[in-house]
C-alpha cells in the first residue's frame, strides 16, 4: 500500500519539506521554516512538518521521515595526500562528490606549520590518500604518522591511499576513539580515479560520527532520521534524474547550477565518449559524475566575489552593483522587497551562474550533449519567467567562456526541492519513486517559471 514520505532537508539558512507518496511519486505537500540551529534543529523540524501537513498533527508520529543535512557547516573535509596535481586534487574532486566542503587540502609530507594549518580549518573527516596502489609508501606513511601524533582524537580519517600499506596505515591511526574507516585507494592507477568506494566510507563517517556531533539537536531523533549530507543526497537525486530508474527512462547528461546564499554549486552526470575519456587519462582521470563548490560566489555572504570574480573573466558589470553586493554581505538575511533588489538579485545570480559554469566545464568534462540544465536556489524559485530565463541563459550561449555549452539543452527550475527528496528515495532503496517524482517536476511538461 503508498504511504506517504516526509523529505526533510536541514539546510544552513532555510529547513525545506515534500511530503511524497511512496510509489507513485506524487509530491503531496512541500514547505519551508527557517532553521534553528541556534537553539535545536528539531524545533525548525516540527514546524517544517506541521506546515506540510496543513497546521494538523495527525497522523504526524507514523510518517516515514527521510532528511539531509547541511545546517551547522555542513560536512567539513580536510584532504592529505603526496603530490598536489595528483592524490591531493583526486581527494579533492571524491570529498566533493561525496557532498563534503573542502576546507584544507595538503599535499607532500606534512610538517608542523602544515598540521597546524590543518587543524586550524576545523575538519569533520580528513580524507588520508597517497600513493598509487604498489607505489609511493613513505609520504602516506609520514602523513599517518603525523596525523596520529598531532590530529584532535575525536577527527575520524578515511584511509583511501596504496593498499598495499593500507592496514598498517591503519593501525598508526587507531588512537583510542579514533574512528578509522579503510577503503580502495581513490588513485590505484595514474589516470584512473575511484571516487565510489571513498565517498560510500564518506557518507558512512558522516551518518555514523559526524551528524550526531556537531551539537545540532538534542534530541537523538535529528541523527536517526539524516541519511546523507545534502549536497550527497542532491548528486544521488541527479544521478537519478539523468538515469531513470525502473518504468522511467534517464534524461542522459544533466547539468545543475545551485545558487545559493554562501556557494554557487555544480553538478553535472555525464556519458562522455570514448576518445573524450581516453583523452583525460593522462593524470587524474575526470570525474564524470561530479559536483565542484565555488566558495567566492554567494548572493548573500560572497556577494563582493562574484563581482570580482566575473570582472576577472572580462565580464561587464554595473557599478551600481558594487553597493548592492556589500549590502547584501552586510546583511546577509536581506530579502528582496522592490523591484530593483529583485533585478540586482538577478543580475548577482546570472553573473555567479556564469562563472561557475565556466570553472566547471574548464574541468574537461564534454557539457555539449546535456539535454536538461536544471536550476536551482531560492533566487530562482523567487524569479520571474523572464529573470529566470536570464539568469539560466549563459548554461546554453556563454560561447566566449572556453567550456562546450550545451547545444540542445532544455532549462528549467527545481521549484519544489525534489532533487535532494530523489536522492533520500534512493537511498533508501527506492529509486523508482525518486524518479517518478523527477519525472512529475523536472520532466518533459515541467517549465523554468519558478513554482507553479
Amino acid at each position: 500500500m503508498s504511504r506517504a514520505v516526509l523529505c526533510v532537508d536541514f539546510g544552513s539558512t532555510f529547513t525545506k519539506a515534500c511530503v511524497v507518496e511512496r510509489g507513485s511519486g506524487a509530491l503531496l505537500a512541500t514547505a519551508s521554516v527557517p532553521t534553528t540551529v541556534t537553539t535545536d534543529v528539531m524545533e525548525g523540524f516540527a514546524a517544517v512538518r506541521s506546515a506540510a501537513l496543513g497546521g494538523s498533527s495527525s497522523g504526524a508520529d507514523d510518517l516515514d521521515v527521510l532528511a539531509c543535512s547541511s545546517a551547522g557547516g555542513g560536512l567539513r573535509i580536510a584532504v592529505v595526500g603526496h603530490e598536489r596535481l595528483v592524490t591531493s586534487e583526486a581527494g579533492n574532486r571524491v570529498a566533493l562528490s561525496a557532498g563534503g566542503k573542502v576546507v584544507h587540502v595538503a599535499a607532500g609530507p606534512l610538517d608542523s606549520a602544515g598540521l597546524t594549518e590543518l587543524s586550524g580549518s576545523d575538519p569533520d573527516i580528513v580524507l588520508l590518500a597517497g600513493g598509487t596502489d604498489g607505489g609511493n609508501r613513505s609520504v602516506v606513511l609520514h602523513n599517518a604518522a603525523a596525523l596520529a601524533a598531532r590530529l584532535r582524537g575525536d577527527i575520524p580519517v578515511v584511509v583511501a591511499g596504496n593498499v598495499d600499506v593500507r592496514d598498517e596505515l591503519c593501525a598508526i591511526l587507531a588512537t583510542p576513539g579514533r574512528l578509522v574507516i579503510p577503503t580502495a585507494n581513490v588513485l590505484p592507477a595514474i589516470g584512473v580515479l575511484d571516487a565510489g568506494h571513498a565517498r560510500s566510507a564518506i557518507r558512512e563517517v558522516f551518518l555514523r560520527h559526524v551528524i550526531g556531533g556537531k551539537g545540532l539537536s538534542r534530541s537523538g531523533d535529528f541523527a536517526r532520521m539524516v541519511r546523507a549530507a545534502t549536497p550527497d543526497a542532491v548528486l544521488t537525486g541527479v544521478e537519478l534524474l539523468a538515469d531513470g530508474a525502473g518504468d522511467v527512462t534517464g534524461r542522459g547528461d544533466v547539468l545543475v547550477v545551485d545558487v545559493g546564499g554562501a556557494t554557487t554549486d555544480v553538478y553535472s552526470v555525464i556519458t562522455p565518449d570514448p576518445e573524450t575519456a581516453a583523452r583525460h587519462h593522462e593524470v587524474v582521470e575526470v570525474l564524470w559524475r561530479a559536483r565542484t563548490v565555488e566558495g567566492d560566489l554567494g548572493m548573500r555572504w560572497n556577494a563582493p566575489g562574484i563581482l570580482a570574480a566575473a570582472r576577472a573573466e572580462g565580464l561587464v558589470v554595473d557599478p551600481d552593483l558594487d553597493v548592492a553586493a556589500s549590502a547584501r554581505a552586510a546583511d546577509v538575511g536581506l530579502l528582496p522587497v522592490s523591484d530593483v533588489d529583485r533585478r540586482q538579485d538577478a543580475e548577482l545570480a546570472r553573473l555567479a551562474v556564469t562563472v561557475a559554469l565556466r570553472r566547471h566545464g574548464r574541468g574537461g568534462r564534454e557539457l555539449r550533449h546535456v539535454t536538461l540544465v536544471v536550476g536551482s536556489g531560492g533566487v530562482l524559485r523567487h524569479a520571474t519567467p523572464a529573470d529566470v530565463a536570464r539568469v539560466l541563459r549563459p548554461a546554453t550561449n556563454d560561447f566566449a567562456g572556453g567550456w562546450q555549452v550545451p547545444e540542445r539543452a532544455r532549462a528549467v527550475v527545481d521549484a519544489r526541492y525534489v532533487l535532494a527528496a530523489a536522492g533520500l528515495f534512493a537511498a533508501d532503496g527506492d529509486p523508482q519513486t525518486g524518479a517518478r517524482l523527477l519525472h512529475h517536476h523536472l520532466g518533459e511538461r515541467s517549465t523554468a517559471a519558478g513554482p507553479p
